[in-house]
């Protein structure tokens, strides 16, 4: 059956029509806060289970507040995921502007179905629906009536939805897809052969053969058993692959393939991009560094790309930087640093294809015998399918120059060139001409190009660990065929006085090859034809990153002194009263950037004293790093004030020479030893070196001996108590530290606990923002906790864990949602939430001091006050005991009404369980 529609506007509709309209199974569905970075608006999630028609499909939509319509995107996750690994991507789409609906396709995650493999019936028609769901959203911008300004983008599984939904419904206005096919058939089957390993993983990933439709599963099966595709397969695969509607993808595509992938090489995406181009769309095509095989994704730069590419064809922001047209991210060596791989990026003005700029390199070589031993076995090793699928693999390896590819002897057949004169780049698929002569009517052989270094002594390294297959029938007649091979594409550069090896195997462990034994004969016919593509141009390698920072440091230090020195006078008048408190922050708000009334930070008011070590807190989105950068006078605040030690701060206050700050994490030399990067550094702030107090700041960070070694032989945990060591340099009495533990493994954040513990014991005051609830209950003395911008509540540890407005509520038996939000529901109850053993339930301020009833805790709390006796006592802060008292016996009445199985109550004792209470039981 054809099921590919005509007409433009009546495919979509002709789906709906088949299935009706998508059913809401949840109602309005469950909206939550999700997370968001300090300096963006939040976003909020709403889950929903739709029924598409043959399936209920679990989904998430994600917004930020606001009334004006927006563009859309879905976006999909890849083959055995779901929706849930594409929350972050989402949100930072959100705050990007776009309303995002994630879904689980058919037969994964928490949605119904059998798995079609993008069934135009199945899978791409759920994406039609939910183009036809977001067409009704009041957040979403319209073309037209039911047609919403979208986008689709996606890697693997998920790339192919985005291009079959674009051929499918016209509704579809760009699409960025990832490391996907464009042919299943010519993925899994290439050139007739088996790739019978990756088959296997789609199976097993996918649950097993009975969780596909029936007709895959008798389709895999009778592959697998037979060793090769049949016509009736590659029919099947190729009506559920983006070939099908090739000639309908008619919208901006922005192509992103991956170099290390033998599943979906890099011929999938040209082929997709000579087919969209044809059809007069734009496409832009990026070879990334990872793949399915490993590698490195390089997520942040894609993810970068795939938001532009909306912004430029979705938003129409015409000043929206897309990249080149061409983009190859090429492996530059090892950082000696770390050792991760250095990735370079090298652009071309258009999309060179696989056969640009072709050279001729002569290969030598008689003809020889190859055998395929009974049982296709043992075979040879190219690659591991799916092996890599982390950040290394076999293709990072080799990208990196170590060969890990095995041939066996007397089951291939090679060819060489001559040592080259000159380097050599290759850039796309190199091709050969070979005869090929068999004992018997069907031969497959595995063609791969080596780089074989001088000399002999290393091993040979194959580029991203790929092969081409390629099956002759009627090789053992009339002496046998010429055929050509198109080998694997991609970018390498072959060094000069290297040689480059043709080798043709019988086996390849990847795929399946026949089983009967055989003898093949093979032979040159032409020369190996290498693409150049000289038009890429790689760009010049970056300097280190202190060539920069260095100088720069110098200047900004001599740039602050003269500006401390003008201002000297200008200065704010020092408030004797505050002459000894290392911070006070009274009224404190900053609006977001081109908003009028929306704010990061707003009414925040707090204080804190000498020797405290006090903790930050509050999820993602809370306003904790746009506070420290107002503290640090790197912005400035929309109202309010901010006094260090009675001095107003203001960018070039004097009074910021007294603050140490640790944010990103500095950049070292790394052939410096530690002291020497201290002492450079000291030196580059032009302050003289007896006020550095090295001695004493690295005595706290506690380095010891590693002083002396060089920096690039340092641990995480090391660097990082370097970079503290630096912030402490001139031993400020003020000392931020922003996640000082990230990166950090449990012995390495004990180490760094006690280096804030030792800093804070002589006087000084350190204030750390952290997400490690566990870490700030046993470093810090003392807690600000915040949430959307405001203050919720402030004062010791021991006060806030155990404050007698948040209480414990074991439980004998699980309860129900419904009945957590009858809890919550209660009048003397602020809030309610699960937690390990029980429910934790915040009591709601008393009506009385001037504080209405309706008035939220957490405003109630806005006026807290961090001194070294703990919060400040007031009606409007904190319930006085007999009130609480009271509350927590009317809430037992109540439990008790409402059936709730008590087993205990009584106040919380952990850190984290006070501070989901404290912002309504979400972390973000």
């Amino acid at each position: 059956m054809d099921l590919r529609l005509t007409g433009p506007r009546a495919r979509p509709r002709r789906w709906a029509a088949a299935a009706a309209a998508v059913v809401v199974l949840a109602g309005a569905g469950t909206w939550t806060a999700a997370a968001a970075s300090d300096d963006a608006p939040p976003v909020q999630r709403r889950d929903t289970v739709m029924d598409t028609g043959g399936a209920r499909i679990d989904t998430s939509y994600f917004t930020t507040p606001g009334s004006e319509r927006r563009p859309a995107v879905l976006l999909a996750h890849g083959f055995g995921g779901s929706k849930d690994e594409l929350r972050a991507q989402a949100e930072g789409l959100a705050r990007d502007g776009y309303a995002v609906l994630t879904w689980s396709a058919r037969g994964f995650g928490r949605s119904t179905g059998k798995i079609g493999l993008n069934d135009p019936k199945g899978e791409v028609a759920d994406a039609s629906r939910l183009i036809d769901w977001l067409a009704k959203r009041p957040e979403v911008q319209l073309d037209k009536k039911g047609d919403p300004r979208v986008g689709v983008t996606g890697a693997s599984y998920g790339g192919a939805v985005s291009l079959l939904a674009a051929g499918y419904d016209d509704r579809v206005d760009a699409i960025a897809p990832q490391i996907t096919y464009w042919n299943l058939a010519d993925a899994l089957f290439p050139q007739g052969v088996y790739k019978k390993l990756w088959a296997g993983l789609f199976i097993n990933t996918g649950g097993g053969c009975d969780r596909f439709e029936p007709q895959l599963c008798r389709m895999y099966e009778r592959v697998a058993e037979a060793g090769k595709p049949d016509a009736a397969a590659r029919a099947l695969l190729e009506e559920r692959s983006p070939i099908a509607v090739g000639k309908r993808i008619k919208v901006p595509t922005l192509l992103m393939q991956g170099q290390t992938d033998s599943l979906f090489p890099l011929g999938q995406a040209d082929a997709a991009a000579k087919a969209i181009r044809a059809n007069g769309a734009p496409v832009d095509v990026d070879w990334i560094a990872g793949g399915h095989d490993g590698g490195d994704r390089e997520t942040g730069r894609v993810e970068a790309r795939v938001d532009s590419w909306f912004d430029r064809y979705l938003k129409d922001d015409k000043g929206a930087d897309t990249g080149p047209a061409f983009r190859v991210t090429r492996t530059g060596g090892i950082d000696s640093t770390d050792g991760a791989a250095q990735l370079r990026g090298a652009s071309g003005d258009t999309y060179p294809g696989l056969a640009n700029d072709p050279r001729r390199v002569p290969l030598t070589g008689r003809e020889q015998r190859v055998t395929n031993p009974a049982g296709a076995s043992p075979p040879a090793i190219s690659n591991l399918p799916g092996l890599g699928g982390g950040g290394g693999g076999l293709g990072q390896l080799s990208s990196l120059g170590v060969g890990l590819s095995l041939d066996f002897p007397g089951q291939f057949a090679r060819f060489d060139s001559a040592p080259l004169r000159d380097d050599l780049r290759i850039t796309g698929s190199p091709k050969v001409t070979v005869h090929v002569a068999s004992d018997s009517d069907d031969a497959v052989l595995f063609g791969k190009v080596y780089d074989v270094g001088p000399g002999g002594g290393s091993q040979p390294v194959l580029p991203s660990q790929l092969t081409s297959p390629i099956r002759v029938v009627g090789s053992g007649a009339d002496g046998g065929k010429d055929v050509t091979l198109t080998l694997p594409a991609i970018d390498h550069e072959v060094q000069k006085g290297h040689r480059l090896r043709l080798v043709l195997s019988s086996t390849d462990l990847g795929y399946a090859s026949p089983t009967h034994p055989a003898t093949y004969t093979v032979s040159l016919k032409s020369d190996l034809s290498v693409p150049t593509a000289p038009a890429v141009r790689t760009a010049a390698s970056p300097l280190p990153a202190w060539v920069w920072w260095l100088p720069l440091a110098g200047v900004l230090a001599a740039l602050a002194l003269l500006l401390t020195g003008r201002r000297r006078a200008s200065a704010g008048a020092l408030d004797p009263e505050l002459a000894e408190v290392p911070l006070q922050i009274t009224d404190l708000s900053k609006k977001y950037a081109k908003s009028a009334d929306r704010y990061a930070v707003r009414d925040l008011s707090f204080r804190v004293e000498k020797g405290q070590v006090l903790g930050l807190l509050g999820p993602n989105g809370a306003g904790k790093t746009t506070t420290l950068r107002m503290l640090m006078g790197l912005i400035r605040p929309d109202g309010g004030e901010i006094r260090v030690f009675g001095h107003a701060i203001r960018p070039g206050a004097p009074v910021l020479s007294r603050v140490g700050a640790f944010v990103e994490g500095a950049g070292f030399l790394p052939h410096l030893s530690g002291r020497e990067n201290l002492e450079l550094y000291w030196a580059a702030t032009g302050r003289p070196a007896e006020d550095a107090h090295l001695d004493e700041a690295l005595e706290i960070a506690g380095l010891g001996d590693a002083l002396a070694r060089a920096v690039r032989t340092y641990s995480q945990g090391m660097r990082q108590r370097l970079a503290i060591a630096q912030a402490m340099l001139g031993m400020p009495d003020l000392l931020i530290l922003d996640e000082p533990t990230n990166g950090l493994d449990p012995p390495q954040i004990r180490e760094m606990r006690e280096v804030m513990i030792r800093y804070a014991a002589a006087g000084r005051t350190v204030i750390v923002s952290s997400h490690l609830l566990a870490e700030v209950e046993q470093t810090c003395t003392h807690l600000v906790v915040m949430d959307r911008g405001r203050l919720v509540q402030a004062g010791p540890v021991a006060g806030i864990i155990g404050s007698g407005d948040t209480l414990l509520v074991g439980l004998a038996a699980d309860i129900s949602d419904a009945l957590v939000e009858k809890v919550e529901a209660l009048p003397d109850v602020e809030s309610a939430a699960r937690a390990d053993g029980g429910l934790l339930v915040r009591l709601a301020a008393p009506a009385h001091a001037g504080v209405p009833a309706t008035v939220p805790a957490a405003a109630a709390t806005a006026t807290a006050v961090a001194t070294p006796d703990g919060p400040a006592q007031s009606a409007a802060l904190m319930p006085p005991s007999a009130d609480r008292e009271m509350a927590a016996a009317r809430l037992l009445t109540e439990l008790v009404r409402l059936d709730v199985p008590v087993a205990s109550l009584g106040p919380h004792r952990r850190l984290e369980d006070a501070f989901l209470t404290l912002i309504g039981g979400e972390a973000g």
